[in-house]
């Protein structure tokens, strides 16, 4: 068989390299086209995820702040005009700012509704339509804005006037208040539990918490393990530069796991003392049943209010997932808050679940500038005089109305 020549052998190769290349060129020229309609079609789906997004999450935000009081008190625990507030002191106090695509009232919106319902971030961040880290981020600086409003919100001490008609704290004239420890769950390693194990096998917290007769907060310390005793926790309080203080010639009322000391005026141990041990075919046969009956009435006062602001924030009744120092902040920030919506709000929304207890006992009834402050907890015999005579004078005048 004849050969081809030798110049029509090369432009065969030379065509079929062309076609090669020509063929490779525009299957590269369709992958690069089909590659940017890929990237511009996810690009418009962000773009639209995002859009969709944004109105879900300012239609949500405005059924939590501004549809109605009703829904803003349910889900966030204060009217709409105290969350206003409280945004514009964590604004201008607090140093807390929204962001560009962030508003502060979405910020505060969500920390209120984390303490309110302690949802995990996994959880919140599909309610918000906002990425887990988000929700961290802003969580953890609304927590520490807060907590600069301590100076603000925290209530300032008053003594009981001479003049007082309050049935439950006109015998403890110069009573600043009632103060006592509260247990609040945590979660901690295994090799710190032994710690914060308490006397009944829970590991928890023993937070003391210190109120005035209205039920503001006037000093709390978040930071003791369970396994602490209720004097220890005070003794470390007033020991503190900047803790509890106590003026001299005034005082708080204490349960009976204190000592009566200056200061802190306690019950008579060995007698009837909880409320429900008195009733009209039951009265006090003595004076110091008849001032343990008055003084668990006046001292109730700080249950109540421990009741109260683990019934408002959800994340104070169970386990918190959040770092130990963390939570710690959580419980100041919730007492902070707690005085805010009594300080603002025309009423409690809680005020009606705790009366029971006040209307169980109506049946037995018809300056200086720099004052001296209690440094130390210790008895002492004119103390123990203190109480015997208030006590006697208590008892004395239930006598005279015929009791």
């Amino acid at each position: 068989m004849a050969r081809l020549p030798l110049a029509t052998t090369r432009s065969r190769r030379r065509n079929l390299a062309f076609r090669n290349i020509s063929i490779s060129i525009m299957l590269m020229y369709y992958y690069i086209w089909l590659l940017f309609a890929l990237v511009y079609k996810m690009r418009l789906w962000k773009i639209e995820k995002r859009i969709r997004n944004r109105e879900l999450r300012a239609a949500h935000l405005y059924q939590l702040i501004g549809e109605s009081d009703v829904a803003c008190i349910q889900e966030l625990r204060m009217d709409r005009r105290t969350f206003h507030k409280l945004c514009e002191m964590v604004r201008v106090t607090g140093g807390l700012e929204g962001t560009r695509n962030t508003s502060l009232e979405e910020i505060v919106a969500t920390f209120l509704y984390i303490i309110s319902h302690h949802l995990k971030n996994r959880t919140i961040k599909k309610f918000f339509y906002r990425s887990g880290e988000t929700i961290s981020r802003n969580f953890n600086k609304c927590l520490l804005a807060v907590l600069k409003l301590h100076n603000l919100l925290l209530k300032k001490p008053e003594p009981i006037p001479e003049d007082c008609t309050d049935n439950n704290w006109k015998y403890f004239k110069n009573c600043l208040g009632a103060l006592d420890g509260t247990h609040i769950k945590v979660t901690v390693p295994a090799n710190l539990r032994g710690r914060y194990r308490s006397r009944l096998a829970d590991i928890d917290t023993n937070v003391l918490g210190v109120c005035a007769p209205d039920m503001q907060f006037i000093y709390i310390l978040p930071g003791w393990e369970g396994s602490a005793h209720d004097g220890r926790v005070l003794r470390d309080a007033i020991s503190r530069l900047d803790g509890f203080r106590v003026p001299q010639g005034q005082y708080y009322l204490v349960d009976a796991g204190y000592t009566n000391a200056n200061g802190f005026l306690a019950p008579y141990r060995g007698q009837r003392y909880h409320l429900g041990g008195w009733t009209a075919q039951n009265p006090p046969r003595s004076a110091e049943e008849y001032y343990n009956m008055l003084h668990a009435r006046a001292r109730n006062i700080i249950e109540r209010c421990f009741g109260r602001i683990k019934g408002r924030w959800a994340i104070l009744r169970s386990p918190s997932y959040f770092p130990i120092k963390t939570h710690y902040r959580i419980r100041m920030a919730c007492a902070l808050l707690h005085n805010l919506i009594l300080q603002n709000m025309a009423e409690d929304p809680l005020a009606g679940e705790d009366g029971m207890m006040q209307d169980n006992m109506e049946i037995l009834e018809g300056e200086n500038d720099e004052p001296e402050f209690i440094t130390h907890i210790s008895t002492s015999n004119e103390w123990t005089n203190f109480r015997n005579t208030l006590s006697q004078g208590m008892y004395n005048s239930y006598r005279a109305r015929g009791h």
